[in-house]
């Protein structure tokens, strides 16, 4: 006996390691051995090696040998609804295998549903990530939860828990003037809720029906309606409710839930266990489906009374499972040897998928059939309104009064186009319409379009977005043109290959410089101050290289300097200088000419290093810092079409007055440049300190 018993401990302790290792196959085939080797009177033993064969074998996926162990467990009377947990997971992975669905699966999404409720727009709250909810949605959401803050459903966008929601100003107007009736049945129905809420079902049913009869393909609606009826033991009421809203959206875990309890309330078990599956299949996170499956037919505090209802519960099972296993391959290897043993049980079992399978098949197919019906339609706009009965104007941004493009709706709900609004955090950190203040928008400088309005407009008004779209786009080209209408910032000299660092403070400056950003060259010209003309006839194309933005509006640009450019026409653009322009682009030199300008850059570059190594050590490392070091000589001195780098460089660090500066970033010819600088480096070594 002790032998026996050390063996019989080494075989479990294997199976265990087994199960560990997600070798469901060879824990189940030991428990089978030792249930083989069980004597008289060890019936805990044996029912314990029972259960863990039939978890073994609903993970492995031989759900048929599985549902007999679990049979006889609930024959005996040891079977609690916790057991049923692996099993029940188990076969609503098999469903959602044989019907292609993936954990999660959202139902068929209409243009103006709700993406928590799934239901249309109550009261519709835009959040800052730019995805729409009800208002009541959000605020239950986030009574319900103790954490600091809640998370969008779509982008997982964090939502603060502080704070009141701020209704979409312009999609409320269109639900409430394209879409009356309902938006009237919304109402109703968020009256009857409360009627509910305050345990008065029968006025609530009313309400519900009120509701029902002006939107009638609300699933929603009918879901509710059906729990309502359930309450009140309407079972049959609620079934039908219930099936209405699953015809409406198949995929909606939800609607199977109610269904299923109405099957449980009219004691149709069977059907009340496969919607349940379906509803764990679309929705494994669904704890009310889950506990409602576990226990189907078995009463926990009454066990032992009650052993018809534990056998029946198997019979449910079991019909769950030959209800979606024939002619599917997610069950195929469901049989094992095991399972065939003689003639007399396979006649048995034909017979009872024969009793089945007309049922069966009826049920498979019909719920096929709806669900591949569900997914093509994407998405689907049962309360859809003629498009030429939208006005262009209900979706029109009231600061350029154009039709709203990339429309951004911030805290307060109200909606502009993002470049509107961009240009009014320019100058004022609050909305142009409620002057609530919106300090986030100003320091953030982070927006999100609100991808519900663009999806109005694409679908009520294409024809008036393509040409919305055609004009930004002319606009952008415009704006983009680095010859024609080019932006100037008026400051001081800039000269080529040299950084030049900004403070920008100015709302016109603002917005050139976030426009230089958006359209892709970040450039723009720089200009020195003219009393008479505005600006200098000369000037420097400067490119961004980096933007640091400040909490107030503020922003330091690190620029370097690019080509030259005379300006032949000036003008303005929304409150900036802009003008056209022409590249400088120095003159070239051949033969003995070369030889002699080649001989005079030698001289200059050795004069200028002399005299910046001259300087003081506290001079010297001011300028390194701000301008690095001086350019070495180029291999080729006319490679580039603006002279030698050295040479600019040299004219930034120099004391010279701008009116003295000028003139050297207007000459073509490199050997006058070379010897105005020659000029000035020998007054500079003869008359100024060091």
């Amino acid at each position: 006996m002790g032998a026996e018993g050390s063996g019989r401990e080494e075989m479990l302790e294997l199976a265990t390691e087994a199960f560990r290792a997600r070798d469901f196959q060879l824990a189940a085939d030991i428990y089978e051995c030792q249930l083989r080797a069980i004597r008289a009177g060890q019936e805990d033993e044996r029912d314990e090696l029972r259960l863990k064969r039939a978890h073994c074998l609903a993970l492995g996926g031989r759900l048929a040998e599985s549902l007999e162990e679990y049979k006889l467990l609930s024959q005996q009377g040891i079977l609690r609804p916790q057991h049923l947990e692996v099993l029940v997971e188990r076969l609503a992975e098999a469903m959602r295998s044989s019907q292609g669905w993936t954990d999660g699966e959202q139902p068929a999404r209409r243009l103006l549903s709700c993406l928590k409720c799934t239901g249309t727009l109550y009261e519709p709250v835009t959040l800052q990530c730019g995805h729409t909810y009800c208002r009541n949605c959000l605020e239950r959401e986030r009574e319900g939860t103790r954490a600091p803050s809640t998370h969008c459903k779509l982008c997982k966008d964090k939502l603060h828990a502080s704070g009141t929601y701020r209704i979409n100003v312009v999609l409320n107007s269109f639900l409430n003037k394209y879409f009356p009736a309902e938006t009237r049945a919304l109402t109703l129905r968020h009256e009857g809720n409360v009627l509910y809420k305050n345990k008065k079902p029968q006025a609530a049913l009313e309400k519900y029906r009120e509701a029902n009869a002006l939107a009638p393909k609300d699933h929603l609606l009918l879901s509710n309606r059906a729990q309502i009826n359930a309450s009140l033991r309407h079972f049959e009421d609620a079934l039908h409710d219930g099936n209405a809203a699953c015809n409406l959206q198949p995929t909606w875990s939800k609607g199977h839930l109610r269904k299923a309890q109405a099957f449980a309330g009219l004691q149709k078990m069977d059907q009340a266990l496969k919607e349940y599956i379906i509803c764990i299949a679309l929705d494994s996170e669904s704890k009310t489906a889950k506990l409602e499956a576990q226990k189907e037919k078995i009463d926990t505090t009454d066990i032992g009374v009650r052993k018809e209802w534990k056998t029946h519960t198997c019979g449910n099972l079991t019909n769950a499972v030959q209800m979606m296993s024939d002619n599917k391959d997610a069950l195929k290897n469901s049989s094992t040897p095991l399972a065939l043993t003689s003639p007399e049980q396979k006649n048995t079992q034909k017979r009872k998928c024969d009793l089945i399978n007309d049922d069966k098949a009826e049920i498979i197919e019909g719920n096929s059939k709806c669900f591949r019906r569900a997914r093509t339609q994407s998405p689907s706009r049962d309360h859809d309104t003629q498009s030429d009965l939208v006005d262009p104007l209900d979706l029109e941004c009231s600061l350029c009064m154009r039709l709203l493009y990339e429309p951004i709706t911030t805290p307060c709900g109200h909606t502009f186009c993002l470049k509107c609004i961009e240009r009014c955090m320019d100058h004022s950190p609050k909305c142009p319409l409620c002057k609530e203040v919106l300090p986030e928008y100003q320091t953030l400088r982070k927006y999100s379009r609100t991808s519900l309005i663009e999806e109005l407009i694409a679908h009520y008004l294409p024809e008036e977005l393509a040409e919305r779209k055609r004009v930004n786009d002319d606009e952008m080209a415009e704006l983009s043109n680095l010859n024609k209408a080019v932006p100037i910032f008026i400051c001081t000299m800039a000269y080529p290959n040299v950084p030049c660092p900004l403070h920008i403070f100015e709302p016109c400056y603002r917005l050139m410089i976030r426009r230089c950003m958006e359209f892709g060259n970040k450039q723009f010209g720089m200009c020195m101050s003219d009393p008479i003309k505005g600006f200098a006839d000369y000037g420097c194309m400067l490119e961004v290289r980096s933007v640091e933005l400040f909490s107030d509006g503020r922003s330091v640009v690190d620029t370097i300097g690019r080509r030259r450019f005379k300006v032949l026409h000036q003008s303005e653009r929304d409150g900036y200088s802009t003008a056209d322009i022409e590249y400088l682009e120095d003159e070239k030199m051949e033969g003995e000419s070369y030889t002699e300008l080649l001989r005079l850059h030698d001289a200059v570059y050795d004069q200028a290093y002399k005299w910046f190594s001259s300087l003081k050590q506290g001079l010297k490392t001011r300028i390194l810092s701000h301008f690095g070091p001086m350019p070495r000589k180029d291999t080729d001195i006319q490679a580039s079409p603006d002279g030698p780098g050295w040479c600019w460089w040299l004219l930034a660090v120099l004391p010279l007055e701008n009116r003295a500066q000028l003139p050297f970033l207007a000459m073509t010819s490199l050997q006058d440049r070379l010897n105005g600088i020659r000029r000035v480096l020998l007054f500079m070594s003869r008359n100024c300190p060091r």
